[in-house]
């Protein structure tokens, strides 16, 4: 395989093998054309510029302690950062779920045995790429450290996908194996017909509970509850086998480095066909070293308790819970179905957490579950939230319930994803914070200028934490970045003297009254202080007067009796004329992505 430039190019028998670290580190863009490696302009661009800064004026605002810099090569890989863990904490609780804690040494030796089959029995090499498509369980953190340590690129999969999703990302992704749960195994088998799949894992949800609750869970899931539809995967394998015959096996040496692929990871698809973001070991290192730089006073290495209820698939909760606190020696508490809210409340109750993550669905969705306001919050020490804009009404009234504020913070796929953090100690609601170390944000107009100080403007980033690209889209990497090298993110934020951004709205979200600019999240931040709306969402729709006109969807809070003429009078005491809805429409429920963000796409 020869670059475009000439240059001599990765070899092995894969044709799209991951050896990203054989090339030069200008690599941080690769543009993959059939079987030839191409070195695409733009990310000339990059290097050329990677000096270039704009104005730090967020760094006067640092707590002190928190660095302008870290040091995005200060281990060699993730399988460095979980080796040193494991031997610091070999005996402390690493993950929990349905009423099993295991510790850092058992997840030691359990994932172990997965890269020992993964590499002696099924033939991996380092490149590779292995799809997981499992929800929040044991098995989960298990499979993935056995992927990286076997030195394996991880496609993340979302558990609910159709066999048509699933279909794309294990074809785009060019996935070898995929590990799911029998739950899905229907849609599996109808999906890795026509893909590069060659092996299947298939496990149950209580494969690695005690004996018998394991055998009691799976034949309740299974024969009462009925949740594994009947299916056919002639050759599959069961994660217990893998598990049994690799403990029995050795992992030959495997060397992974900074600039190998760690996550081929789909964005959400929410603006069109799902890509893959390709994250490098270095990246993520970089972004767990930043977040932890500005978490510093609320992470207590080995003693922190995690609740994990947003999908460890998704790159916000596997960087925030998973890889952070992996990381410094906490234990995730992993809750499988938040939408079961007598269970998760149940789960609140038995355990003395000092974090909780969430978006804002999620902590809107818990303030109103019965029994909440009994829950312990007396060690809750960090509340982090992300996905999406949290509403000042929500973050109010979670500050009231559990003493505890939201940190909030801002980020995306492409990014590992932290690019922004509140600071921890003065945290501002409706800001998403300060950029963190080694990170450099600009706004700017259509015209890719920088925006006077205040004005809104697309946030662009640059840092150690950026993707090199997607995986196998030349064009679309090379549209996502300027021509200086800069990750346009599609989203319109502002920032203040102090260097404190707040995101406006999704630049695609936008809607153009009259030639007035219409701020969805601003319309919903205002509905949301309304005390009969339990969740909403705003898009424009077409006009033939004003171009476009403002429309809202609803769902009622239980007992709540809401009138669209109720809901435009308390718009109209809040907004000015063209933004108060036209249209309010009444639903029972809005569609969300896996981690409960509203997709306003699909409602347009």
């Amino acid at each position: 395989a020869t670059s475009a430039t000439g240059r001599e190019g990765p070899r092995s028998p894969h044709p799209v093998a991951l050896r990203v670290r054989q090339l030069r580190p200008a690599l941080a863009g690769i543009a993959l054309a059939g079987n030839t490696w191409a070195l695409d302009s733009v990310y000339d661009a990059r290097q050329l510029t990677e000096g270039e800064s704009v104005d730090k004026i967020w760094l006067s605002s640092y707590p002190e302690g928190v660095p302008a810099e870290i040091d995005p090569d200060a281990y060699t890989s993730l399988n460095d950062i979980f080796a040193r863990t494991c031997e610091r904490f070999r005996d402390r609780p690493a993950f929990s779920n349905l009423g099993r804690t295991i510790t850092f040494g058992e997840l030691d030796r359990l994932s172990l045995s997965v890269a020992a089959y993964f590499s002696q029995r099924l033939g991996h090499r380092p490149g590779d790429r292995i799809a997981i498509m499992l929800p929040n369980l044991l098995q989960y953190p298990v499979v993935l450290f056995g992927a990286l340590r076997a030195g394996l690129a991880v496609v993340n999969v979302n558990p609910l996908y159709t066999a048509r999703e699933l279909a794309h990302q294990l074809n785009d992704s060019g996935a070898t194996t995929i590990v799911a749960l029998a739950n899905r195994a229907g849609i599996v088998a109808e999906a890795v017909a026509e893909s590069s799949v060659r092996n299947v894992i298939v496990t149950e949800v209580g494969d690695l509970l005690p004996f018998p609750r394991s055998l009691l869970v799976n034949l309740v899931i299974k024969y009462v509850k009925r949740l594994v539809p009947p299916y056919r995967l002639p050759g599959s394998l069961r994660l217990k086998t893998v598990l049994s015959e690799g403990g029995n096996l050795s992992l030959p040496p495997v060397t992974v480095g900074g600039q190998d692929i760690a996550f081929l990871q789909y964005t959400g698809g929410t603006t069109g066909v799902a890509k893959g973001a390709m994250l490098t070991h270095r990246n993520m290192i970089a972004n767990l070293e930043q977040v932890s730089a500005c978490l510093r006073t609320r992470i207590n290495d080995g003693r922190d308790i995690v609740i994990t209820a947003l999908p460890l698939y998704h790159i916000f909760c596997l960087t925030a819970n998973c890889l952070i606190y992996v990381k410094h020696g906490g234990l995730n508490v992993l809750i499988t179905d938040p939408r079961d809210l007598k269970r998760f409340v149940a789960d609140l109750r038995r355990w003395s957490f000092t974090v909780i993550s969430g978006v804002n669905t999620l902590f809107n969705t818990l303030l109103n579950a019965p029994g909440f306001e009994h829950v312990d919050f007396s060690a809750l020490q960090l509340t982090v939230g992300g996905g999406m804009t949290v509403q000042a009404a929500v973050a109010e009234r979670w500050k009231q319930v559990t003493g505890c504020p939201i940190l909030e913070g801002y980020g995306l796929t492409e990014c590992s994803p932290v690019v922004c953090v509140n600071p921890a100690d003065k945290q501002e609601i409706g800001s998403i914070g300060l950029p963190v170390p080694s990170t450099d944000v600009d706004l700017r107009d259509d015209a890719g200028a920088t925006v006077p100080l205040g004005e809104p403007g697309e946030l662009c980033v640059k840092g150690p934490q950026v993707m090199l690209g997607y995986w196998q889209r030349p064009e679309e990497t090379q549209g996502s970045f300027t021509a200086d090298g800069w990750l346009r993110t599609g989203d319109i934020a502002t920032v203040d003297e102090r260097g404190f951004f707040r995101i406006v709205d999704r630049k695609k979200d936008m809607i153009l009254v009259s030639g007035f600019n219409v701020f969805p999240n601003e319309i919903e931040n205002v509905l949301a202080l309304h005390e009969g709306i339990l969740e909403c969402a705003c898009v424009g729709v077409q006009d033939p007067k004003s171009g476009e006109a403002v429309k809202v969807f609803l769902v009622a809070k239980p007992g709540a009796h809401l009138t669209a003429a109720e809901i435009k009078s308390h718009c109209k005491a809040h907004l000015t004329g063209y933004k108060v809805p036209r249209f309010v429409e009444f639903r029972d429920e809005l569609p969300k992505s896996s981690v409960g963000k509203i997709l306003r796409r699909e409602l347009r």
